[in-house]
Parts: structure tokens; C-alpha cells; sequence
């Protein structure tokens, strides 16, 4: 009997059987605007989120018999909002009931409207609320959009988990408390919000182009999501060059993907890679939009380093790499953005203008001990300066602080690699 027929006679269609692997990846690409959906329904951000994911949990034990429904993520905030509901009802105090009432009567109100029409970007600006640090704001709005994990953000941000779980802690205690409105922010709001915003997207895309743990070295789920989200920032913005050069930035570092990973999924470094495989037509806008960028005279960090990656791309073969252009760039991001990692990858510029040995000599100041790619670049410093046993210790401490994988083997390969071993 056919699938239809079935359906005539009252039982459910056939429907393909979802393994656990399959509803992470749903968790993943979807989490973030299920959220976003049930913030906007119930203004709560903890209701919302621990709706959504008893909602997975519940597909989590469903779909492996059952299958997956006809829209998964339409079931998702479905059964999350009537989690929701139901919660509610439960805790609502006698005093509370009309408010809570008319609370959830708001769900069917129309969408309300203002400059930012997007779920998830709606609720990044909602999240970059001034009155939260600007680490809890980016923090923050990477749990609930991203879906990234207690330990991925703690690996973005270069602290201890413990801390970042206490971050995120005192962030939604601070919106609970200070009774901070979930709202389409008006226009005026905007650019007060817009640095946290767009740092939110590029630490998104960052732990997509090189995730922190797994077996895959990047999240193509993430990246895209990023790319997107960058696209409506900067048709939100077109006049804050610092909105076109993040999304120059991402395309640029997006166009070198296909190349980034070998047949095994192996991590290919940038001088090695076939840039056959680059994608001309990303590098092309990026391109476009650095040259937009340079026109209007303002420059910001995002479109400095959309500018390095502009050069990069325009080398047919990594011997051909403007490296004294790239050097002048970041000294120009160090003097306007000065942290540990720009001074790391001024390093990287200063070795292939003047070699290994001033370059390492520029380390020593920098306090990344935790960062497994400081350890790799000084490892690499050092292989070139025929420092073996300080290379290979080197080495082996990158490959023990990252839990990438793909990270791990590449490392391992380049220790091996060294003369002697």
C-alpha cells in the first residue's frame, strides 16, 4: 500500500527515521532562530531557551521512531511554545495570572515593526543592550543565536568554562532584573549597539571557519549563518563601513574554504592550499567591498583586516603575497586595535619580511599561553630557526590545547615532520 493511501485511511505518512546525529545538525542550524522566535512571543529569555531545548529532547526521543515531521523546525518552536504556555500556566501566581494572560494572548498580535525585520537579528541587537558588558552582550547573544556551547564560547573568548558559565549567568539575571524589554530597537539605537553586534557575527563565523571542538574542522552551518547575517547588517547600515568591511572579511575568508580541507577532511594550510579551488566570485565582491571601504576614508578594524585578506587573495601563488602590504596593515590594526592576537598575527607578517628570528623575539611579551595557535606559530618560528626539541615542545603543546580534530592531526603531522623524529 502506498504512502498516500495509508494517509487516506487516517495513519501517519511514511516519514525518513532521524538519528541523533541528524537532530544536532537541526539543533545547530535552527536552535538559534527558535529562540529568537519564542523571545519575540513571550519576551523571556530563559522560558525561551529552555523551551526550545526540551523541544529538542523531545524530538531527541520521538524522531527515531517516529521520523522526522514534514517541517522539523516548524515542530520545534511548535511544541517549545506549547511547553511555554504550559509552564506558564503552571507557575503563574494568582496575582500574575491577568499579565501572563495577556501575555500570551501577545503571540498572535502582529509582528512589530521597526528597522530590523530579522528574528535572530532582531534579538542581537535586543541582547547588545548597553547596559550589559560588552563581553556578556557577545556572549550572550552567541548562546542564544548561535547554539554554541558553554565550552565554545569559553574557547572564543580565551577564559576558563567555569567563568564563562558565570558570564552568561549574570547576564540574563542582569536583563531578568533591570527588566530589559525584548523590542525592535529603534533607529537611533542602532549604531550604539552595532560593535557588539558585529562582533557577535564574526566570533559566529570564526567558530564555524575553525571550530573549537569536533571532528570537523569547520561548521559550514555557521559560517552561513554569519555570511547571512552580515548581509543584513550591512543592507541595514550601508553607510557604517565597519558593517561592509565585516562582511568583505567574511566573504574573503569565506572564499578560501573549499580549499581550507583535503580529500580526508585534513586541515591545508594557506601556503599550501590549490588556489584553483578559492571561490572567484566571493573574492570578487569582498574585493568590491574593500575598495568601497577605501573610498569613504573610515577605516575600523573589520575592514583592516578585510584589506589583509584582500591581499592574500590577490597572490596566484603564496610566494607571490604582498607580505610588506600585509605588515603595514596590521600595523595600522595595532595601533588602532591593540590586543594580543593582532600582535600575534603582525608576527606571522614580521617573519616573512624579516624573518623567524625577529619574529619570535616578539612572542615573548604576549600573554597566550592558553591559545593553542601561539604555540603553533612560535612552533613553526622555531622549526625555522632549526630549534628542534623547543619546536617539537611547542608542538605538542598546541595539539594539547585544542580540541578540533582536524587541528590536532595537522599539529601532530607537522611534529613528526621534524628532523630526528
Amino acid at each position: 500500500m502506498s504512502s498516500t493511501a495509508r494517509s487516506a485511511g487516517g495513519r501517519e505518512p511514511d516519514r525518513t527515521a532521524a538519528s541523533a546525529g541528524d537532530i544536532e545538525r537541526l539543533f545547530r542550524s535552527e536552535y538559534g532562530r527558535c529562540v529568537a522566535v519564542l523571545v519575540g512571543a513571550f519576551g523571556d529569555i530563559d522560558l525561551a531557551e529552555e523551551a526550545v531545548q526540551e523541544a529538542f529532547a523531545t524530538a531527541l526521543g520521538r524522531w527515531p521512531e517516529t521520523g522526522v515531521p514534514p517541517a522539523p523546525a516548524g515542530w520545534i518552536i511548535t511544541t517549545a511554545r506549547n511547553r511555554a504556555i504550559d509552564r506558564l500556566r503552571r507557575e503563574a501566581s494568582r496575582a500574575g495570572r491577568h499579565a501572563r494572560a495577556a501575555l500570551l494572548n501577545a503571540r498572535d498580535e502582529p509582528a512589530q515593526e521597526g528597522p530590523v525585520q530579522d528574528d535572530r537579528l532582531r534579538l542581537m541587537f535586543t541582547c547588545c543592550h548597553p547596559s550589559l558588558s560588552a563581553n556578556a552582550q557577545v556572549a550572550l547573544t552567541l548562546r542564544l543565536l548561535g547554539g554554541l556551547t558553554t565550552a565554545e564560547l569559553a574557547h572564543a573568548f580565551l577564559v576558563p568554562e567555569p567563568t564563562m558559565a558565570q558570564r552568561l549567568v549574570r547576564a540574563k539575571a542582569k536583563i531578568r532584573d533591570a527588566r530589559i524589554p525584548y523590542r525592535v530597537p529603534a533607529d537611533a539605537d542602532l549604531p550604539e549597539r552595532v560593535r557588539s553586534v558585529l562582533a557577535v557575527v564574526y566570533l559566529v563565523f570564526n567558530e564555524g571557519y575553525a571550530a573549537s571542538s569536533g571532528d570537523r574542522l569547520v561548521r559550514e552551518d555557521l559560517c552561513a549563518e554569519a555570511v547571512r547575517l552580515g548581509r543584513l547588517l550591512a543592507r541595514l547600515m550601508p553607510d557604517e563601513p565597519e558593517a561592509v568591511g565585516l562582511l568583505a572579511l567574511m566573504l574573503l575568508t569565506e572564499s578560501r574554504r573549499p580549499a581550507r580541507s583535503g580529500p580526508e577532511g585534513e586541515l591545508v594550510p594557506l601556503d599550501e592550499q590549490d588556489r584553483g579551488l578559492w571561490d572567484r566570485e566571493l573574492i570578487a565582491e569582498g574585493q568590491a567591498l574593500v575598495r568601497q571601504c577605501l573610498r569613504r576614508a573610515r577605516p575600523g578594524p573589520y575592514q583592516i583586516q578585510a584589506a589583509v585578506n584582500a591581499v592574500h587573495s590577490d597572490a596566484a601563488v603564496a610566494a607571490d603575497t604582498d607580505w610588506e602590504q600585509i605588515l603595514r596593515l596590521y600595523d595600522q590594526l595595532l595601533a588602532m586595535a591593540p590586543s594580543p592576537v593582532v600582535s600575534l598575527n603582525r608576527a606571522v607578517a614580521v617573519a616573512e619580511v624579516a624573518g623567524p628570528q625577529e619574529a619570535l623575539a616578539l612572542l615573548g611579551p604576549l600573554e597566550l599561553d592558553d591559545y593553542y595557535v601561539f604555540h603553533a606559530v612560535r612552533a613553526d618560528l622555531l622549526r625555522r630557526l632549526g630549534r628542534i626539541p623547543e619546536a617539537a615542545a611547542a608542538y605538542e603543546t598546541a595539539t594539547r590545547l585544542t580540541d578540533n580534530r582536524a587541528e590536532q592531526d595537522f599539529l601532530r603531522r607537522r611534529r613528526n615532520a621534524l628532523p630526528g623524529s
